[in-house]
């Protein structure tokens, strides 16, 4: 779905992130960023529905930067990126699946971001009380931030303290940039959700959802 345009633009972006060079090659990412992305969205969505049905929507993320409270004031992104989520995030962050396009960094992650108080305590308690079920998850390559000391109640002597500390449960499997531009790129996503899946599924479990 892909063409050389897509890591192309985003170099020459990197390096010209300013509004009218953007409007000057808007045609560009439109037809070489844009609509192929929309393209694999679409292709993407049933098949993740398929394998978690906690996955309703996805999305193509905006490539305008979110500049009110920051210091880089650079007004686009240099990545691009969509989303497969429940239909609202209304109620804080849960489980979905975050694609990222980026020259030499491409990857796709599945997880919780930054999960709410009283969701962490439920993953939580889930992995204390399911930890023949955690044990093969906490192999798997796990991102994200953790607390330094043990949370309160959590017994400093657990097999699965790391995790237990952890902020984020998130899981990722990274694409070469000849993986993104060659054939059956949606097949290679879909492979790498299929196997980050197992990790979904406890984290919805966890969290009560369907």
């Amino acid at each position: 779905m892909f063409s050389k345009e897509l890591f192309q633009f985003l170099v020459e972006l990197k390096f010209n992130n300013e509004r009218p060079w953007f409007l000057k090659n808007k045609a560009r990412y439109e037809a070489h960023l844009k609509k192929p992305m929309q393209e694999l969205v679409e292709a993407l969505l049933p098949r993740l529905k398929k394998i978690n049905r906690g996955v309703s929507q996805g999305r193509m993320l905006r490539i305008y930067r979110d500049v009110r409270f920051a210091k880089d004031k650079s007004p686009y992104k240099t990545n691009l990126a969509a989303q497969f989520s429940r239909p609202s995030e209304a109620e804080g962050h849960k489980p979905g699946i975050y694609l990222h396009l980026e020259p030499g960094e491409s990857f796709v992650m599945a997880g919780v971001w930054r999960p709410e108080a009283e969701d962490l305590k439920r993953i939580r308690a889930a992995i204390q009380a399911s930890p023949k079920a955690w044990a093969p998850l906490s192999k798997m390559p796990l991102w994200g931030d953790s607390y330094q000391r043990p949370p309160r109640g959590i017994d400093p002597a657990s097999p699965y303290l790391a995790d237990l500390k952890r902020k984020d449960f998130l899981t990722w499997v990274e694409f070469k940039d000849k993986d993104v531009l060659g054939a059956g790129f949606a097949s290679r996503v879909e492979a790498a959700c299929r196997r980050m899946n197992p990790l979904l599924k406890f984290l919805d479990a966890a969290l009560g959802l369907k």
